[in-house]
């Protein structure tokens, strides 16, 4: 069956997390929107990019994955029940991991949708050996190619442009993301080199703007100590409010996280921190002006190196 046919079907997409992955998925989703423009799209994802996905309008309805664990037979029942009740002709697995192949399993005993992903059997694999060696961009541009979908466009922002006067934000300011998943501390630069950049752009034009959700307030409350023109906003914004900040920012600087995803694709001004614990070839920040400074160990980039990379690219 080609993707493009007009024949009333029921899809269904997969794209669970996490947030860098979910923003660089907009593109490949709205492919599927294009191509399935007289289909009925399902989304299935988690509750912490409900609210951003529906938003982005790239399908009818939204299933929110509760994401059940191993041994909790009620939650894969209900899980299960929902598949199967959802009669879908096709499934576009965007997720592609142990866990969205499970849930091939769950229409056994059949009839099973047609499958795009990694799943033994499936109808339309992506069969590349070195997919795992492939940008997770062009990775999901080329499962996409399997299903006779063969123009996929960058990801969109422009759904997610809103007011947020709320916020209360400086003329003339920078986005600060400091934080990252908790069990990656390989991936963060050290929070006392935060402070320093920030207390040094704390007396410039550009004021500096702290961002990341409620679990990084600590860590942004310590980057911000001593500071007085800084503004903190970890725990207060929403993820579409978050992209309408780094939309405005001169420029953003952070970890390699889903904040500096948002700020790359918003095509803002973005400076990445890499360590060895993730490969940029892999799954670097897209955007018209990304500069990705890496080091071994970020215990070996100093606070000049970067102030000197901003200073170069026209950051502050």
């Amino acid at each position: 069956m080609d993707a493009r046919e007009t024949s009333s079907k029921r899809i269904l997409v997969i794209k669970l997390g996490a947030l860098g992955d979910v923003i660089q998925a907009l593109g490949p989703m709205n492919a599927i929107r294009k191509n399935h423009s007289n289909d009925h799209i399902t989304l299935m994802t988690t509750k912490a990019f409900g609210e951003l996905l529906d938003t982005a309008n790239v399908s009818d309805d939204i299933i929110i994955d509760k994401r059940p664990k191993s041994l909790d037979l009620i939650g894969w029942l209900g899980l299960r029940r929902t598949l199967r009740n959802g009669e879908f002709d096709r499934v576009y697995d965007l997720q592609t991991s142990s866990r969205s192949n499970r849930y091939a399993q769950l229409f056994w005993p059949g009839p099973y949708p047609e499958w795009s992903g990694i799943v033994s059997g499936c109808s339309h694999p992506h069969s590349n050996p070195d997919r795992d060696d492939m940008h997770t961009i062009e990775r999901q541009t080329e499962q996409l190619l399997a299903t006779g979908i063969s123009a996929v466009p960058s990801p969109d922002l422009a759904p997610f442009v809103r007011d947020v006067s709320h916020l209360k934000l400086p003329p003339s300011y920078c986005m600060i993301a400091p934080g990252g998943a908790q069990h990656r501390q390989d991936k963060r630069w050290q929070t006392l080199r935060y402070r320093e950049v920030v207390q040094r752009l704390d007396q410039s034009p550009t004021s500096p703007v702290l961002c990341g959700g409620p679990e990084e307030l600590k860590l942004c409350t310590q980057i911000a100590q001593g500071c007085q023109n800084v503004r903190n906003l970890a725990g207060q914004t929403s993820l579409v409010d978050l992209v309408n900040v780094a939309k405005g920012a001169q420029f953003a600087l952070g970890n390699d996280n889903g904040p500096m995803h948002i700020a790359a694709t918003a095509n803002t001004k973005s400076f990445v921190l890499y360590s060895h614990a993730s490969d940029p070839a892999l799954c670097a920040q897209r955007g018209q002006d990304v500069t990705i400074i890496r080091r071994e160990s970020l215990d070996d980039l100093s606070v000049d190196d970067v102030m000197a990379s901003i200073s170069k690219a026209g950051g502050s």
